[in-house]
């Protein structure tokens, strides 16, 4: 192989290479945007669960009907 074929080749290789990070680059791109919603969707169900599980605790712990009538008796 002369200098001329083997410079041919690196240069087809580099190609290839610059091809397949800019591929890569992209894919790595669309899969932040991804995250990024995955993590704002997870943050509002997330918040969305705490405020159903503190209703629950309150409705479970619900001072007795009573308990505020004093005053009226």
């Amino acid at each position: 192989m002369d200098e001329q074929e083997r410079l041919q080749k690196m240069e087809s290789s580099l190609a290839h290479l610059e091809h397949q990070y800019d591929q890569l680059n992209q894919i790595v791109i669309r899969q932040e945007k991804v995250l990024s919603r995955l993590r704002t969707v997870v943050e509002r169900v997330d918040g969305t669960l705490r405020e159903f599980e503190l209703n629950q605790v309150r409705d479970n712990n619900a001072k007795p009907p009573h308990y505020g009538d004093s005053a009226s008796g």
